[in-house]
């Protein structure tokens, strides 16, 4: 029996993660600023978010501040591909497809926060509250339900008594890790694809003599 589901679409070949990898575990970056991971879900919230962000508004905040870039050329090297990142993501999903994601989609026995599962979704999280606002702007209770698998694995909300019940809930946590991908589709759907609007009705011709014209 085949197996329909589409396959996950890389968002970067490996050569270019392993160079944003490379330079944001570097010294040059702030001890605080997103590493790979976290920064591959901060982009892909980006992509998904209701509105857009300014790049010198989200750069500063995965980094928090200002990298000690070696020259402009490297510069514009590693923002192109954080950018290309974002840009690819909303390509992806835009074609309905699913982001593939830089880790194994399954916990084993850790918590979701000691895992790269946590992390990327707490960066993700991190994309969220850059404008949080405008995700909760139209409709807060569907937000909040579209938002709450990544809220749970991000380990960010771990204090919070209902959120520390779900957390219990081992099944429940390996279902939306599996569903990681489909779940950032389902968002995109939600905030950047317009519901259809039903076709306007034809007009009916008014009758003779009430505002129609007669027939010759």
């Amino acid at each position: 029996m085949s197996d329909d589901k589409p396959q996950p679409h890389p968002l970067l070949d490996d050569e270019a993660l392993d160079r944003l990898d490379d330079f944001l575990a570097s010294e040059r970056v702030d001890a605080d600023a997103l590493d790979l991971i976290g920064a591959h879900g901060f982009l892909v919230a980006l992509a998904v978010a209701p509105r857009d962000v300014p790049p010198a508004t989200w750069v500063a905040e995965l980094f928090h501040g200002e990298p000690a870039f070696d020259g402009d050329a490297e510069r514009e090297e590693v923002l192109a591909l954080l950018e290309r990142l974002r840009r690819n993501a909303i390509e992806v999903l835009e074609a309905g497809g699913l982001p593939e994601l830089p880790f194994d989609l399954e916990l084993g026995d850790l918590a979701p926060e000691e895992t790269p599962i946590g992390d990327w979704c707490a960066g993700f999280m991190e994309g969220v509250f850059l404008d949080e606002t405008a995700w909760f702007a139209e409709d807060e209770e569907a937000a909040a339900t579209l938002l709450l698998p990544f809220m749970l694995l991000s380990g960010l909300f771990d204090e919070e008594p209902d959120m520390a019940e779900l957390a219990n809930d081992r099944r429940r946590l390996e279902s939306l890790v599996a569903q990681l991908p489909e779940l950032v589709l389902d968002l995109y759907l939600h905030y950047r694809v317009p519901p259809e609007t039903p076709k306007p009705k034809p007009r009916r011709k008014a009758p003779a003599g009430r505002g129609g014209k007669r027939k010759r």
